[in-house]
């Protein structure tokens, strides 16, 4: 059968001969050499189990495969069975993924994750073409261009969605409280994200951080703002629809408002991947603080608005977050390092011990978004029926298919936000309010 017999029956009897070699070592040493025959038993029935699946695949399946296509693709599929952050990673997907971490690249400005199985929207990036266009945290995309998302990859929705600038992409999405689906027509751009940028509430000597995503900048930019305020009477850190990055400048984030006690650790099977980040400088550590986060608040922007709530250095403010706390690693398996896999090897623990992991930081104070005060901001369909019910809104997409248009944003390039901005974003006002308390009642 073609190439297979030979090819296979090698890597099949050398991995047998590995897995009787380690079994024996094992036996030689346990104290139950019964045990470890049955282990070494079971490896060798999984591996011809395997090779049998390969060989029927090859030999009579409908479309001519070759092998190399066919071990790909049983690695995609074990890896996109393990979690919803594991991959395989191809020679294109890893280029790709080497330029993001350039910090620039051409596309919509999301970020985008897997939630109970569906192609759904974790933040759009601030100021680009998606956030300008009205896209939403919790957005699920339906289409991209004439394409179903339905059992589509993330990888393979990224590598539609990017593309050179100037070039226009159709994104359907459903999004809860519309009766139909909604179409975008975006024209891509050059992503470039400021990470960080600050400003003072008018007619108060608060200070306003906005941390769009968590870049190598990150933690120099809020400590050189903080340098420049003088007797502060408090910071908001706003969090929302931030949807991660670098673990360090997480961690030297919240280090800048605490002065003793552990950030966050990170357990997995195994202890070689084991952390644990402790506090170590301060630079605030008493002015009163508030952290607002919403739906599109993931990952890093969840270690430290979790790690601000159990040190009880903050009160968090806003909507339940997104619920990613998991380390994922990218190990190369090829010699020229073009292809990889990304394993989820731990997961985060906040200081309190709990995790983040699918249920997210839940605020001390919710606070809904001014346009949507009722919102639960949970996307209220069991994953098991999910499927069903985006195969439904396919059928809705026609001519009378609903198109949103563009949302307006506000572009706050000043210094200061004035209250009449304050008086249109209810969580703000909140924060501000909060402060405000605070400081009264730390003056009694």
């Amino acid at each position: 059968m073609k190439n297979l017999k030979p090819f296979i029956f090698g890597f099949f009897a050398t991995l047998i001969t590995i897995s009787v070699f380690a079994g024996s070592l094992l036996a030689d040493n346990a104290a139950d050499n019964n045990n470890s025959s049955v282990k070494t038993k079971s490896r060798i029935e999984s591996f011809t189990k395997y090779y049998k699946v390969l060989e029927i695949v090859e030999g009579i399946y409908v479309d001519d495969l070759t092998l190399e296509e066919i071990i790909k693709k049983s690695i995609e599929g074990l890896l996109t069975n393990l979690d919803a952050h594991s991959g395989y990673i191809n020679e294109k997907s890893f280029q790709d993924l080497k330029t993001q971490m350039e910090g620039e690249f051409g596309g919509l400005g999301i970020t985008i994750g897997m939630k109970d199985g569906a192609v759904t929207i974790i933040a759009p990036i601030e100021d680009t073409p998606a956030d300008k266009a009205g896209l939403k945290a919790g957005d699920v995309i339906l289409k991209i261009d004439n394409r179903s998302t339905i059992d589509m990859t993330l990888d393979e929705a990224v590598s539609l969605m990017r593309g050179e600038p100037k070039t226009a992409v159709k994104i359907t999405i459903v999004r809860k409280g519309e009766n139909r689906p909604l179409v975008f027509d975006i024209v891509r751009d050059m992503i470039k994200v400021d990470s960080v940028y600050t400003k003072v509430i008018e007619g108060e000597n608060i200070l306003y951080i906005r941390v769009t995503n968590f870049d190598q900048n990150v933690a120099n930019k809020t400590a050189e703002a903080l340098k420049k305020q003088k007797n502060l009477k408090g910071v908001i850190l706003d969090m929302r629809n931030n949807p991660g990055g670098l673990l360090d400048q997480a961690v030297e984030l919240t280090d800048i408002f605490v002065d003793s006690g552990t950030i966050v650790s990170q357990k997995g099977r195994n202890s070689a991947n084991d952390r644990v980040y402790k506090a170590k400088k301060g630079v605030l550590t008493t002015a009163p603080m508030v952290v607002l986060v919403n739906g599109g608040s993931a990952s890093a922007s969840e270690i430290v608005s979790g790690a601000l709530q159990d040190l009880k250095r903050a009160v968090i403010v806003g909507e339940n977050t997104f619920g990613k706390g998991s380390v994922q690693q990218i190990i190369p398996i090829n010699d020229n390092q073009t292809e990889a896999v990304k394993l989820t090897i731990a997961r985060y623990y906040l200081p309190s011990g709990r995790t983040i992991q699918t249920v997210g930081v839940e605020p001390d104070v919710i606070v809904h978004a001014a346009a949507v005060p009722s919102s639960d901001n949970d996307f209220s369909i069991k994953e098991s029926d999910l499927k069903k019910h985006l195969e439904g809104e396919l059928t809705k997409i026609d001519n009378s298919t609903k198109s949103a248009a563009a949302i307006p944003v506000i572009q706050k390039k000043e210094a200061v936000i004035s209250q009449g901005d304050i008086l249109k974003d209810l969580q703000l006002k909140s924060a501000v309010d909060i402060i405000k308390v605070l400081n009264i009642t730390t003056k009694k």
